[in-house]
């Protein structure tokens, strides 16, 4: 059995044919169903806020109005529906008639898409990406036309920051790469002259040309040990420079942390004698370490060095050897003029001394501890200093522990 159609009543007022679109979307179907698609696909479009959605009739005004677009472009719906959409538009896009040209571009491609500055009622701009749509009817008439925008003001700034701080990287870099190729090169330079005034000075001491009073004695050696300084802050300059430019090698091995201990307390014994230092080893267990013994030896001597210059007369500098689960060092401690909780790591930048003033200056360049947490880390280790003011401090130097 068949069901019959039943007829619907005409519409009043001779208006048959024309209904409005949201009502029809609202009805039954021809088989009863109710079709709402139409109706929550319009409700869909006002309440997204992410995005200004909105129609434009064929010449370009605008028809209908979103919540998105009334959050990007500060207008609601009674104040912009009817007027072109060239307001959105900078006057400078207004006078080369971009929004036209857009609109013609949609025409002949069915769509349009740019990226540009947009200007909101207040007159501020935004950076937006911008989708129009031709819209056509089942018969192919132009009937509108569809724009998307999305504001992006956020992620250009990203981006421009992100191409910023490139810029600036790679300006720094090469920076450090012409720094540290002149400081190469003008450390070369200066240490042939200064070896020569070194070994002359020598000569003249053993007696070559004479022999010398006292007098001249104590001039050459002044002259010796200012050669010798000089020297060692050119020498920190050039490996400074030669770190900075990664052309360090290491003979990365396994090693003796006693055995560099004894090879570096000979160097310094003098030096902490002549200020009335005692430097004291504990008699702890040799451990051994993973690195290169020669970075191990310089880093250690640049540690007692410093223990030396910063301890007043009288004091004392304890090396010790230590072993905590995979990891083995050497700690030097001594009972100097402490280094002030904040600069506990600013000590480790390059050219940062604690402690210099004009009254109570300190010789060198303020790079060897930079240079030697460098090299710590170089070989997979690292420096760590604990100190309080007026007490002392205790720096250590980690690394890999290996079995012996």
């Amino acid at each position: 059995m068949t069901k019959s159609h039943q007829q619907r009543p005409p519409a009043p007022n001779g208006s048959a044919g024309r209904r409005d679109a949201s009502v029809l979307a609202a009805e039954p179907g021809e088989h009863g169903a109710v079709d709402g698609s139409a109706s929550l696909y319009k409700l869909l479009v006002e309440t997204v806020r992410d995005y200004a959605i909105f129609a434009l009739d064929p010449t370009g005004h605008i028809i209908t109005w979103n919540a998105g677009a009334e959050r990007f472009k500060g207008y609601a719906a009674h104040e912009i529906i009817g007027q072109h959409f060239r307001v959105f538009y900078t006057p400078e896009d207004q006078k080369a008639r971009k929004p036209e040209k857009e609109l013609e571009i949609a025409i002949v491609d069915g769509r349009v898409e740019d990226e540009g500055w947009r200007v909101r009622k207040d007159g501020s701009q935004f950076w937006s990406n911008v989708v129009i749509t031709a819209m056509r009817d089942a018969r192919g008439r132009l009937i509108g036309f569809s724009k998307v925008t999305r504001d992006l003001t956020e992620r250009r700034a990203a981006q421009e920051r992100a191409v910023e701080d490139a810029r600036r990287i790679a300006e720094a870099e090469a920076a450090n790469k012409t720094k540290s190729a002149f400081l190469a090169s003008m450390s070369h330079e200066l240490r042939t002259p200064l070896n020569a005034i070194g070994g002359y000075a020598d000569l003249l001491l053993f007696g070559v040309a004479g022999d010398l009073i006292s007098e001249q004695r104590d001039y050459l050696d002044r002259l010796r040990r200012s050669q010798q300084h000089l020297l060692a802050i050119i020498n920190d300059l050039l490996n400074f420079s030669r770190i900075e430019a990664g052309r360090i090698t290491y003979d990365m091995q396994s090693m003796s942390l006693g055995d560099a201990v004894r090879t570096v307390l000979p160097m310094v014994e003098p030096q902490a004698s002549q200020r009335g230092l005692e430097i004291r080893i504990e008699q702890t267990q040799d451990h051994c370490a993973i690195g290169d013994p020669s970075k191990v030896e310089q880093i250690l001597l640049n540690l007692l060095s410093n223990a030396i210059k910063f301890t007043e007369r009288g004091g004392s500098i304890v090396i010790e050897q230590f072993a905590d689960g995979d990891r083995a060092g050497i700690r030097v401690t001594d009972t100097g003029m402490g280094i002030p909780l904040d600069k506990l790591e600013s000590i480790f930048e390059p050219f940062v001394q604690v402690g210099r003033t004009l009254v109570t200056p300190h010789e060198g360049t303020g790079l060897g501890l930079a240079i030697s947490r460098d090299l710590a880390r170089a070989m997979n280790g690292d420096i760590t200093v604990r100190s309080m003011l007026e007490q002392g401090s205790a720096f250590e130097l980690t690394l890999k522990r290996v079995e012996p």
